[in-house]
C-alpha cells in the first residue's frame, strides 16, 4: 500500500515590490510511500535493512516464518509424488513380474480346480454305490466349486492386467495428479510471501519490525520511499492562484545548502483552506491558502523525505 507522508508545511512569502514576478514557499520534501508487511499472521525471523538504507526493487527487507508451512508443505511434495508414481504404472500397464505371477496364480488355480474336479468324479460312483458317505461327495463338490471360482478370478485378474488401466482410470488419476501439483505451486506462493521484497527503488523510511515479533495480517515490517520521485506542498494566498500555472517550472532550493533542483507545478488545488497556525503574519492569518503540489527532479536521491525546502513559484502577470 502506498500513501503520501503527512508533512504540514511552512509557508513564508517573499513579498516584492508592486508587481512581484515570483513568490517563494516553504515546505518539506515529501516521497510516496510503500508499506510492505505480512500477508497473514507471521513470525519475524530476520530484518536485513535499517533505517537509512537505500534500496533496489526486488531488495530483500526480511524474511518471515509460519510454524505449519514447511510440514505442510512436505507432505503436498509427497503427495504429488505418490500420485505422480501411480499416474506412470497406469500409462506403463502391468509389468512383466507382475504378468508372470499373474500367470502362475491361474495355472496353480486351474490345477487345484481340475484335482477338486477329478475327486468329484472319483466320488461319485461310490456314493451312488454307498461305498462312501453322501457328505463326503457333497464336500468333494463344494470344494470343486470353490476351486473352479478362484480359477475364474485369476483369469480375469491376468485379462485385465494383459488389457492394461481403462481410460478412466488414467483420467482421473491424471487430475489427481493435477490436483497436488496446484497444492503445492500454492503453498510455494505462500512460502515466497514470506520474504519480503522492496517494491521500489527507495530508501528504508521506518524499519517497524524486529526478530521475534508476530506479524498480524497486513502489518507492515518496513517502510520504503520513493526518494527519486520527491514532491514538495506548499501553501499560497488566494490572490497568487490567479497567477500559478500548471506545468510552469520551477525552482528548489535548500536553505543553507548549495545546489539548486527543478520542478514543476503538478496541481493547485480546487479548494482554499483556512491559513495553518504557522502563518507568521496578520496578513496570512487574514488570507485562505491553496495547495500547490510541486514535482521535483532529482534522479540521483538527494532530497530525502522531511527535509526543509524552498520552492520559487513564477506568477504570471495579467494582461492589461
Amino acid at each position: 500500500m502506498r500513501r503520501p507522508s503527512r508533512l504540514l508545511p511552512l509557508v513564508l512569502l517573499a513579498a516584492c515590490t508592486r508587481a512581484p514576478a515570483a513568490l517563494e514557499a516553504n515546505g518539506t520534501v515529501e516521497v510516496r510511500q510503500a508499506d510492505v508487511g505480512a500477508l497473514g499472521v507471521a513470525r519475524v525471523v530476520s530484518v536485513r535493512v535499517a533505517e537509512g538504507d537505500t534500496v533496489r526493487a526486488g531488495d530483500t527487507l526480511a524474511v518471515l516464518a509460519q510454524s505449519a508451512a514447511r510440514p505442510n508443505f512436505e507432505a503436498a511434495l509427497a503427495r504429488v509424488r505418490t500420485a505422480e508414481a501411480r499416474l506412470r504404472d497406469l500409462r506403463k500397464g502391468a509389468r512383466p513380474e507382475e504378468l508372470s505371477r499373474a500367470e502362475a496364480e491361474l495355472a496353480a488355480a486351474e490345477a487345484e480346480a481340475r484335482r477338486a474336479a477329478q475327486e468329484v468324479a472319483r466320488l461319485r460312483p461310490l456314493a451312488e454305490r454307498q461305498v462312501v458317505p453322501r457328505q463326503q461327495l457333497d464336500n468333494a463338490v463344494g470344494a470343486a466349486d470353490a476351486a473352479a471360482g478362484r480359477a475364474r478370478s485369476a483369469s480375469e485378474a491376468l485379462a485385465l492386467l494383459r488389457a492394461g488401466a481403462r481410460p478412466e482410470q488414467v483420467a482421473a488419476a491424471e487430475a489427481e495428479v493435477r490436483n497436488a501439483r496446484a497444492a503445492v505451486a500454492m503453498m510455494q506462493g505462500a512460502e515466497a510471501d514470506l520474504v519480503l521484497r522492496s517494491p521500489v527503488d527507495g530508501v528504508v523510511l521506518l524499519r517497524s519490525a524486529e526478530p521475534g515479533d508476530v506479524l498480524a495480517v497486513g502489518a507492515s515490517a518496513v517502510t520504503v520511499g520513493e526518494v527519486r520521485a520527491p514532491w514538495v506542498r506548499v501553501f499560497v494566498p488566494a490572490s497568487a492562484v490567479p497567477a500559478l500555472r500548471v506545468g510552469d517550472s520551477v525552482d528548489v532550493t535548500v536553505p543553507g545548502a548549495a545546489g539548486r533542483w527543478r520542478g514543476r507545478i503538478r496541481s493547485v488545488d480546487a479548494r482554499a483552506e483556512f491559513t495553518p497556525r504557522a502563518a507568521l503574519t496578520e496578513q496570512e492569518r487574514a488570507d485562505l491558502l491553496f495547495g500547490v503540489r510541486v514535482d521535483v527532479a532529482d534522479p540521483s536521491g538527494t532530497l530525502r523525505p522531511g527535509l526543509p525546502v524552498t520552492v520559487r513559484l513564477p506568477l504570471v502577470r495579467a494582461a492589461s
